[in-house]
């Protein structure tokens, strides 16, 4: 089969980058200080000049905010402070005529409490009809309700606190895994999952190219809601082992695939976000046979980082521990699944200052050198806003800095319990959700070219000197480097289409790997110095003098020795794959 045969048979989307949109933060046209979609209109030719291929646009539907859009009031519509249903139209036709497909954000574990769902269950009696749209319980027997301790299980929120909220009218408790302002469905209802499909519908209907699913492995919970493991110290306990990949998740995603993705003759991209999902597992959701989903998001190697006490106890990482994780998914998803591939997204730090180094002497080579190892992996790789200009972590300086529900939530509980408030805001600093959310560098000017009134959360003060107006200017910039990187993709099958094999697990600067393709006949040697020195590699045989197909580094007089940060990735042609493709 030729390299240009197999890439036709195979899905469009394992040979696509997909660029990730936190609207709120991308974009503001009309200078209220949040970003909106006529402003990533107007910034649609920066992205086709990238060359990715999906946009993934995070929610824009009416919300609340009180989790920054992922509190959704109404599924089939756009939020005012976006813009309107009309500018969504836009939106997608300006997408599409630049050969470029749109994928929503999909939040549908839980809703707004000012949904009409919730609102008609709450407010409908015990026995109204879409009171068990949601889950609620009583105290727990011999507990007064309302009081600490009475809720019907110990579990914790995601965001601090109990996954209870009390609710005084009926006597009743909702349950919320994150804020207690998103109460989570009751997908056992047959009702609500007819409902979330005929939605779903709706916008492909309307034009949309698929889907981002939010934690959609928590829909399925162990209708007994037992109690979880409460750890010593701990107030509240972790319920993950009753709702995380639940007892019917395989089901409602399968019935989801049936009753809104089956029969269409466009091919659709599906992913889902997956918090605590296995590869096993993951080896079921994505293949194809079973026709769940297309990849899902993992987590594993973005907690490798976290101490015993979670996201908000850093610790330095070990690259063994990531050569580890990534190989592991890499195999496991070889024969039937598939993998997507990120550093970056709405939730997490900025990788050049969590992996790399920002520093001014570093900052390009290490986040081109982070890009390189992750582009150069099997799977679908995912750009957040920024990253492909090295955008870093904020200097943020007090709590009142900070947006983010999450990390408010945080340090008021932490310091409530004596924790030291300086720790938790340095803490803070290194992990929470606000250094992905920082507006879009877009120029030197006052507010990055992101809008011209005040920001809705304060810009980077580096953006005088990281910022997209700069980088295009510079052929040898980030930017630039991932154009290369995302043209590679699209051209070169070995990367899309080939195997991988991890070389060195052991070595605790170097970062290796093979990918092999056989109908191409054509082996690419991945190369990457994960550290701030330079680092002369052994070789594997047979790669001397080889042809260099990207680097981030100038050449050097000693081609055996990568310098600090540097990567390359070396390309051969095997006469061996290639007979054996003749056979």
């Amino acid at each position: 089969m030729s390299p240009a045969h197999a890439a036709a048979v195979e899905p469009w989307w394992k040979s696509a980058v997909v660029y990730q949109i936190y609207p709120r933060s991308f974009a503001d046209s009309n200078g209220d200080g949040i970003g909106d979609i006529p402003g990533i209109i107007g910034r649609l030719d920066y992205l086709s000049g990238l060359g990715v291929d999906v946009i993934w646009l995070s929610p824009v539907y009416p919300s609340p905010q009180d989790d920054n859009g992922y509190d959704i009031s109404d599924y089939q519509g756009v939020d005012p402070v976006f813009g309107t249903l009309e500018d969504f139209d836009k939106l997608l036709a300006a997408v599409h005529e630049r050969g470029m497909k749109l994928i929503m954000d999909l939040v549908v574990n839980h809703t707004s409490d000012e949904h009409p769902w919730f609102i008609a269950s709450r407010d409908g009696g015990k026995d109204g009809p879409k009171r068990d749209w949601y889950w609620w319980r009583p105290a727990r027997d011999g507990m007064t309700p309302g009081t600490p301790g009475a809720e019907p299980t110990n579990w914790a929120s995601w965001f601090s606190g109990p996954a209870w909220e009390y609710d005084e009218a009926s006597g009743e408790y909702f349950l919320h895994l994150f804020s207690r302002k998103q109460p989570d469905l009751n997908w056992e209802n047959p009702e609500v999952r007819e409902a979330v499909h005929a939605m779903m519908r709706w916008w492909l209907d309307r034009g949309v190219d698929g889907f981002r699913m939010d934690v959609i492995n928590l829909i399925s919970k162990n209708p007994a809601l037992p109690d979880g493991h409460m750890a010593e110290g701990d107030r509240h306990a972790d319920g993950g082992q009753h709702y995380v990949c639940g007892p019917r998740i395989h089901e409602f995603l399968a019935e989801m695939h049936r009753e809104v993705f089956a029969g269409r003759p466009e091919r659709l991209l599906t992913v889902g976000e997956m918090p605590g999902v296995t590869v096993e597992e993951a080896e079921l959701f994505t293949d194809p046979a079973r026709a769940e989903l297309d990849m899902v998001f993992q987590f594993e190697h973005v907690g490798l980082d976290s101490g015993p006490g979670g996201k908000f106890d850093p610790r330095p990482l070990r690259l063994v521990d990531l050569k580890a994780s990534l190989g592991r998914w890499q195999t496991g998803l070889h024969e039937t699944g598939w993998n997507s591939l990120y550093w970056n997204n709405h939730d997490q730090p900025r990788v050049v200052s969590r992996y790399g180094d920002d520093t001014p002497g570093h900052r390009t080579r290490s986040a081109t050198m982070l890009a390189t190892v992750l582009h150069l992996h099997r799977g679908t790789p995912y750009i957040y806003q920024g990253e492909e200009l090295a955008m870093a972590n904020h200097p943020f300086a007090t709590i009142d800095d900070f947006r983010d529900i999450e990390s408010l939530n945080h340090f008021r509980e932490a310091t409530a319990a004596g924790e030291d408030p300086r720790r938790v805001l340095t803490a803070l600093r290194a992990r929470s959700r606000d250094n992905a959310r920082t507006p879009m560098q877009w120029d030197a000017s006052e507010h990055a070219g992101f809008t011209t009134g005040t920001p809705w959360i304060a810009v980077n003060p580096d953006h005088r000197h990281i910022n997209a107006e700069t980088q295009l200017a510079d052929p040898h910039s980030v930017f630039h480097y991932y154009r290369r990187l995302i043209h590679l993709r699209h051209t070169e099958p070995a990367i899309a289409h080939g195997d991988f094999h991890m070389l060195a697990p052991d070595d605790e600067q170097l970062y290796a790997f093979l990918r092999r393709h056989q109908d191409s006949g054509t082996e690419l040697l991945i190369l990457a110095n994960f550290t701030g020195q330079p680092l002369t590699p052994d070789l594997p045989d047979g790669w001397t003098g080889t042809e260099t197909l990207i680097t981030n580094a100038p050449p050097s007089g000693d081609p055996h020795t990568l310098a600090p940060w540097e990567a390359r990735v070396h390309r051969r042609r095997t006469p061996r794959l290639r007979q054996f493709t003749e056979q």
